[in-house]
């Protein structure tokens, strides 16, 4: 059984690309919503945004909108998100250290 936390955490982190949203967001701070697009190749517009709403909505993202034309809107992690990366890298250590291999 996973304990209540632990699950709300993942569930925080599912799906393709959230993770990969997350780790862009870590190594270039600040990006835009077509430089996260390029980065990510495959994903779709509609697909992406959705990511960035939830990761908003979870308080793990920050979006900066700045008032001028064309908009520019910005996503950078806010405190909580840079908290999760912390066990998020802990996760990549376990993986790496318990690889199977063939």
């Amino acid at each position: 059984m996973v304990p209540h936390a632990a699950f709300m955490t993942l569930s925080l982190i599912s799906g393709k690309y959230k993770m990969v949203i997350l780790y862009c967001l870590v190594e270039f701070e600040t990006v835009r919503f077509n430089e996260l697009k390029r980065y990510l190749k495959t994903i779709s517009d509609k697909t992406l945004s959705m990511n960035l709403k939830e990761l908003e909505a979870d308080k793990l993202i920050v979006r900066t909108e700045y008032p001028q034309i064309p908009p520019k809107v910005e996503y950078s992690l806010s405190e909580r998100g840079k908290s999760l990366m912390k066990v998020l890298d802990q996760l990549c250590v376990w993986g790496e250290e318990n690889r199977l291999t063939e």
